[in-house]
């Protein structure tokens, strides 16, 4: 059983910065990838950025790409989403999520921290 806890939202103007964080219960399950996801209200959850944790390897969906950046502390069991530029358009709930391989799904998922970016 893994237990996700994220922190490090809250409320910034637009063009401002935040760091999530996301840590892990144990560093003993079977960690392939975590990744960072997103809700909006009113809004589907959408996918934000993935990390392979062996390589490190990272993807992002193109709204994102050249203001956010992930990676994760290995010895800490700990992901970060580092958020730079935040526009209005960024506001949702973060979810930070875990797999245990390439072809599982996200089994494990933090309870969400609220991030609002205004104008």
């Amino acid at each position: 059983q893994v237990q996700l806890v994220e922190s490090g939202g809250g409320l910034v103007q637009a063009g401002g910065s935040l760091r999530l964080s996301c840590a892990a219960s144990t560093r003993t399950f079977s960690n392939y990838g975590m990744g960072w996801f997103r809700q909006a209200p009113g809004k589907e959850r959408e996918f934000v950025a993935t990390i392979l944790w062996g390589g490190g390897t990272t993807s992002y969906t193109d709204s994102v790409k050249g203001r956010f950046t992930i990676s994760r502390d290995k010895a800490k069991n700990t992901v970060y989403l580092q958020m730079n530029s935040l526009k209005p358009e960024d506001t949702a709930v973060y979810y930070c999520a875990a797999r245990v391989g390439p072809f599982a799904s996200y089994d494990y998922w933090g309870q969400g921290t609220q991030v609002t970016v205004s104008s």
